[in-house]
């Protein structure tokens, strides 16, 4: 096959910067990542837990170096970038959820939802596109949506819903206007994970139920399995793959 690569799924050379990598989604994708032969560069505010990423990631024999800075301080964003002299892949994973009612949304919520998912979102993307387009390799932009990024009915997120939904507004748009500079933008939109952040969810008896009856496939994603999409997703083997969201949701929005 002209063209093909022998090792399609392969992120060998890649260097790739993650946000919200010190534990659950993050930490998974790093780690993926890292097994697929990419270098990491991960990011949180937390120093300790990246370097305890860092050391999980060499004790494999791969390579990532912490990037400690909060995604939703401009200034710094903008700081740490401007160190980097390459990049090849950005994740956006860092996020937040704080399900309320409509009718009982704080200000608070609203604005901590709308800096988090999308206006650091929006600044980290156009950061590392702008490194991509002056290095000249083009690259790759998977941003971090939500099974609630193509749905309208959901309880006591309608804020959360609203910032997905801006999320995949924002890939379609970037990945039309970024494609002259062969940079592939696209979502990953998981359905309910478990994570230590979903364990109250999980561990409420009625609630585990509402998840899983509204899943087909009768069970919740793993790390694994949104982890893997994402190599996936960064790797020359969705090298076509632009503009779109990959649903790895059980079926959730099959109904």
């Amino acid at each position: 096959m002209t063209g093909a690569s022998a090792e399609p799924f392969r992120l060998d050379g890649k260097i790739a910067l993650v946000t919200g990598a010190g534990r659950g989604l993050g930490r998974g994708i790093a780690l993926a990542f890292a097994a697929a032969g990419a270098e990491l560069l991960l990011n949180s505010r937390s120093p300790a837990e990246l370097d305890a990423v860092a050391a999980e990631i060499a004790a494999a024999g791969g390579k990532a170096r912490p990037l400690p800075f909060d995604v939703t301080d401009a200034a710094a964003l903008r700081t740490a970038f401007a160190g980097l002299n390459r990049l090849d892949i950005l994740v956006n994973n860092a996020g937040v959820n704080r399900p309320q009612p409509f009718l009982d949304v704080d200000d608070g919520t609203l604005d901590r939802l709308i800096d988090l998912n999308i206006r650091a979102l929006f600044r980290a993307s156009q950061q590392a596109a702008r490194l991509m387009v002056a290095g000249g390799r083009g690259g790759v932009i998977v941003n971090m949506s939500s099974q609630m990024g193509h749905v309208g009915s959901e309880r006591d997120r309608t804020v959360y819903v609203m910032t997905k939904h801006a999320v995949e507004g924002l890939t379609k748009a970037t990945a039309v206007e970024l494609a002259p500079h062969n940079i592939r933008v696209v979502t990953i939109a998981p359905t309910f994970i478990e994570t230590p952040l979903t364990k109250p969810f999980f561990d409420d008896p009625p609630t585990r139920k509402w998840i899983l009856d509204r899943i087909p496939l009768g069970r919740a994603g793993t790390v694994e399995d949104v982890a893997n999409a994402v190599v996936f997703l960064a790797s020359p083997a969705a090298a076509l793959v632009t503009g779109s969201s990959l649903l790895a949701d059980g079926g959730w929005t099959a109904w």
